[in-house]
């Protein structure tokens, strides 16, 4: 498997460190060498956050994500501005079309606009568009299963969060369908 460079990006409470985390489990649940860098400002929600995840068959040596993502999820438009340039020619972003009706200025990146919002909204949750969203990036990116992803559910978020699963499977089958449909 070739080195995956995920940056995952939005507001405080939108799921982004959550989401990253989820993904992080996932891998190492497959054996994979993995990092999972947060970043966050002092709000709890609102300010902005970010966190960058790297898979790879070898060894890591920097956490660090400043460009050459292999893609990136922005689910807000400040995260648009300063993500667009780190995904690498050819790579992908995974675009919250909720919140963002920027273009990017680049044509060399593929880019997946996705009503994740709106798909949550219709599963019952608002909180599952980083799960939509997250679907979107396992079908065009192909970075681990979304069974490793589900097998990880407990592993990240409890024991007592295991009947929450099938929504959450729901969510990333969405996501992966809305992008496969836009292939």
């Amino acid at each position: 498997m070739e080195t995956k460079k995920i940056c995952f990006a939005g507001f405080g409470g939108q799921g982004v460190l959550s989401v990253g985390k989820l993904l992080a489990y996932a891998a190492m649940i497959k054996d994979k060498e993995v990092s999972w860098c947060p970043s966050y400002g002092p709000e709890m929600r609102g300010g902005t956050a970010n966190c960058t995840v790297i898979i790879s068959d070898e060894p890591i040596g920097s956490p660090v994500v400043t460009k050459n993502a292999s893609s990136a999820v922005v689910m807000n438009e400040p995260s648009f501005r300063k993500f667009e340039n780190v995904v690498a020619p050819g790579g992908a972003m995974i675009i919250n079309a909720n919140l963002i009706s920027l273009k990017p200025e680049r044509t060399d990146i593929r880019t997946i606009y996705v009503p994740a919002g709106d798909i949550a909204k219709e599963l019952g949750n608002p909180k599952l568009m980083n799960m939509v969203l997250l679907g979107a990036l396992l079908e065009v990116d192909h970075t681990i299963s979304e069974e490793a992803v589900l097998e990880a559910f407990t592993k990240v978020f409890g024991e007592g969060k295991a009947k929450f699963i099938p929504v959450n499977r729901q969510a990333l089958e969405k996501g992966k369908n809305y992008a496969r449909a836009l292939a």
